[in-house]
């Protein structure tokens, strides 16, 4: 569990915190990359997608649909050739929503529209057995656990029995590719699949 230590004028920092206060000071400060970062930005968005998680889930299910109609013009077009702007305006709409990483294997349809990915372990099955009581990450004090999260939300979706699957672990090989454009591809390989089965037959 994270170290706490009393301070001075009463309420409890983590270790992080203080290690951040004692860091020499400059005027250089990494875009992005702080380790308090998921701790100092709003919740609010990704909180939201968690709440509204069935809404989420009908336009997904549609919006998945729609690029399955477009997969003649991808592949007209190449899908290298796509990658590019698609991955762009994937990763600041899910970034918005979910604060996505990008690893490139979305599961949110499967986690209550939680990104796990968020999570400071990248717990992929459930949460770690350092669960705050009142919810919270034991990494991170401020930031609800992803996975407490994630139960809340599927209990609202259709298919919420998913959470119950256990997923893989993340290839890393896949980072900062396009989810939307991978699993476009593997269902129109399964429908063709499909339908060449169903024409032997």
């Amino acid at each position: 569990m994270s170290e706490t230590t009393p301070a001075k004028d009463g309420p409890t920092v983590t270790q992080a915190t203080l290690n951040k206060k004692a860091a020499p000071k400059s005027d250089y400060k990494p875009a992005d990359v702080s380790p308090q970062r998921r701790v100092q930005r709003s919740f609010a968005v990704r909180l939201w997608s968690v709440r509204h998680s069935k809404l989420l889930e009908w336009f997904y299910a549609k919006f998945a649909d729609t690029f399955l109609l477009l997969h003649p013009l991808w592949k007209g077009l190449g899908y290298s050739r796509v990658e590019g702007p698609i991955k762009f305006v994937e990763k600041r709409v899910k970034g918005f929503m979910f604060d996505c990483r990008m690893c490139g294997q979305c599961i949110l349809s499967s986690t209550g529209m939680s990104c796990p990915m968020n999570c400071p372990k990248q717990l992929r099955n459930g949460p770690c057995g350092g669960v705050r009581a009142n919810g919270n990450c034991e990494v991170e004090p401020d930031m609800p656990c992803v996975w407490v999260k994630a139960w809340e939300g599927s209990q609202n979706m259709v298919h919420g029995d998913r959470i119950l699957t256990v997923q893989k672990p993340v290839d890393q090989s896949l980072r900062e590719t396009s989810a939307w454009l991978r699993v476009t591809a593997q269902a129109a390989a399964a429908r063709e699949a499909a339908t060449k089965t169903g024409a032997s037959a």
